[in-house]
């Protein structure tokens, strides 16, 4: 049998088609309320043991920097030692008192050098301990958030291996509805529904009011509604409305009837009958 065209259907096809998918799709946000706020959580701690591993590899190329500093300062303390002995050495040959003035200078220049060079191969060496140690708690850090989001991760699975197939069954069941319903009525259900504080896109009308909002609707508005003309959506809220009968929905009488008063009889005394006689 070929499926009829969602543009083919009529108004009361259209809103209780969508009624139902409205309550496969509440079926499926409950499923979903069941994992709690385990789905966040995990994804917390994905989010952090990134940010943590980020931040070690940080640390990491900030050692690898220091120690190629230390290299490079000590290959220029070697530097400097040698033209120091080569310095000192042509000091036995000068001819005069410039020349000795200028190899002592150089002599006290590298001199100098060398000290720098120490002085920042020590700043190095305690950038690296400190270092190390961010690296060291990063790496705990890292390790203990990996043990909860283990434990997080089965708690997870676990509820989902749970709902997982009867979930399946409500998608699928979810789709074949919104085939049913022509993509125009469709795509302002699911932007009402995104809209919505309780993913509510349709209701039904409640003790005369929205069921979404609760606010009263006009008596004739509520006529409208039953009469399955057209699609009417709430005035305050934005909610396509539905009669509870179309919706499948049995409403209790709200009403109660009121107790009759009974009249109270007042019983006649003896002096009031003798009253009654004198007169």
């Amino acid at each position: 049998m070929a499926r009829k065209d969602p543009t083919d259907l009529s108004v009361e096809e259209k809103l209780k088609t969508l009624f139902q998918l409205q309550t496969t799709l509440s079926s499926i946000d409950e499923k979903k309320a069941l994992r709690g706020e385990l789905p966040l959580e995990v994804q917390d701690l994905e989010d952090e043991i990134a940010g943590l591993s980020t931040r070690s590899e940080k640390i990491q190329n900030d050692i690898a920097e220091f120690k190629n500093a230390i290299t490079v300062r000590k290959g220029e303390i070697a530097n400097a030692q040698a033209s120091v002995e080569r310095y000192k050495n042509q000091l036995n040959e000068v001819k005069n008192n410039r020349e000795y003035d200028t190899l002592s200078k150089e002599i006290e220049y590298q001199t100098l050098e060398i000290e720098l060079c120490n002085k920042k191969i020590t700043e190095a060496t305690t950038k690296i301990a400190e270092r190390e140690e961010d690296l060291k708690k990063a790496q705990e850090l890292i390790s203990d958030r990996m043990q909860d989001l283990e434990g997080k991760r089965e708690e997870l699975d676990e509820i989902m291996q749970e709902t997982k197939e009867e979930e399946e069954r409500l998608k699928d069941k979810a789709k074949d509805y919104e085939l049913k319903i022509e993509p125009r009525l469709l795509n302002s259900f699911k932007r009402i529904r995104k809209n919505a504080r309780n993913g509510l896109g349709i209701v039904y009308v409640q003790r005369d009011a929205c069921g979404g909002c609760f606010n009263k609707i006009p008596p004739q508005r509520q006529l409208d509604i039953k009469m399955h003309k057209k699609v009417i959506v709430c005035e305050y809220c934005g909610r396509i409305l539905i009669d509870p009968e179309l919706a499948g929905v049995k409403l209790t009488a709200a009403k109660e009837e009121k107790p009759k008063r009974k009249r109270a009889i007042r019983k006649t005394t003896k002096k009031d009958d003798t009253a009654k006689t004198e007169e």
